[in-house]
C-alpha cells in the first residue's frame, strides 16, 4: 500500500512569478530571458506570467495575459503607475503566493529564499540600491519617509490580500500623484500604515552601478565583480541594463569592465 502517514514527502505550494511588458522599450527577449532565469533558479513548481499588451516573440511556457485594468474613474486615462493594478482584489483569476519581477534585472542565484523569507510582504528598501543621501538629512521627516520606501522591482505578496492600495488609487488619482512623485512611493505608504511593509535583507538584491563596479577611479582597476550573498542584480537608476549589456554606460569617472558573468547569467 502506498505510504499516506507523516512521513510522506509535503510538496511545496506552486508559486506564481509574475512581470509586466508594454509599449516598446523591452522586446521579448527581456521576458524570455527572465522566464529563463527562474526556471534555473527556482525548483518548486511554479507559473510564470507575463502581463502584457503584445505576445508576439514570447517563449511557449510562458502564461501571456493581457495587462490588468487599473479601473480609473470615468475620463482618467493616465496609466503611468498601472503597476499598482497587481494589487486587484481579482487578478485575472490568479491566486497564492506571487513574486513580482521587473524585466531589467538579473537572477544570478537560488529564488528560493525569496518564498521562504517571513513577511506579509516583502520588497526591496530603496535606499539599500543608492549611496547615502546626506543632503537629503536637512528635512528630517522626508528623510525618514524616503527610507521607507520600497522598490518595487524584486517583491513578494499574496495575490488580492493587498487591494486596499489599488483601491486608494482608483479613488483619487489625481490626489495619489499631487502627493507622491512615483507608485512606489504611495504603494509604500499604503503598506506601512496596514503594518504590512517588510524588506528583503539588503545583500539579496544589489545595485548593478552602486555594489558591482568599482566605486570611482577604481573602476579602471578592476572589473565589475557580483557581491557575496547577492541573488539579484538590479539596474536602479542609470546606466540601464540595456546600455550595460550592449558594452555602454561608460564615464569618464566610471569605467564598466569585463561584465561576461553577468551577460551569461542573463542569456544562460
Amino acid at each position: 500500500m502506498p505510504d499516506t502517514g507523516d512521513e510522506a514527502v509535503q510538496q511545496p505550494e506552486t508559486v506564481n512569478v509574475i512581470c509586466m511588458k508594454w509599449g516598446s522599450l523591452y522586446g521579448p527577449d527581456y521576458v524570455n530571458n527572465l522566464a529563463r532565469g527562474v526556471a534555473r533558479h527556482l525548483k518548486r513548481p511554479h507559473r510564470f506570467v507575463c502581463f502584457t499588451d503584445d505576445t508576439t516573440g514570447l517563449d511557449a511556457g510562458i502564461e501571456a495575459l493581457p495587462l490588468p485594468e487599473l479601473n480609473l474613474p470615468e475620463g482618467k486615462t493616465d496609466r503611468r503607475w498601472r503597476k499598482l493594478a497587481l494589487f486587484r482584489h481579482d487578478l485575472a483569476g490568479l491566486s497564492g503566493t506571487a513574486l513580482f519581477l521587473d524585466l531589467d534585472l538579473v537572477i544570478v542565484d537560488d529564488l528560493e529564499p525569496f518564498f521562504a523569507h517571513p513577511g506579509k510582504f516583502l520588497i526591496i528598501r530603496d535606499d539599500d540600491l543608492f549611496r547615502a543621501k546626506p543632503l537629503r538629512r536637512v528635512n528630517p521627516e522626508r528623510d525618514r519617509f524616503l527610507h521607507s520606501v520600497g522598490n518595487s522591482s524584486v517583491f513578494r505578496y499574496e495575490i488580492g490580500a493587498h487591494g486596499y492600495i489599488h483601491d486608494a488609487y482608483v479613488a483619487d488619482p489625481e490626489a495619489a500623484m499631487a502627493k507622491y512623485e512615483i507608485s512606489q512611493q504611495f504603494q509604500s505608504a499604503q503598506l506601512a500604515a496596514h503594518g504590512d511593509l517588510a524588506y528583503w535583507p539588503s545583500d539579496w538584491c544589489v545595485s548593478f552601478k552602486n555594489a558591482c563596479v568599482p566605486r570611482g577611479l577604481r573602476s579602471y582597476l578592476g572589473d565589475p565583480v557580483l557581491p557575496e550573498g547577492a541573488k539579484i542584480v538590479v539596474f536602479a537608476g542609470n546606466p540601464k541594463m540595456t546600455e550595460v549589456l550592449e558594452g555602454g554606460g561608460q564615464r569618464w569617472y566610471r569605467r564598466i569592465g569585463d561584465i561576461g558573468w553577468l551577460r551569461k547569467a542573463w542569456q544562460g
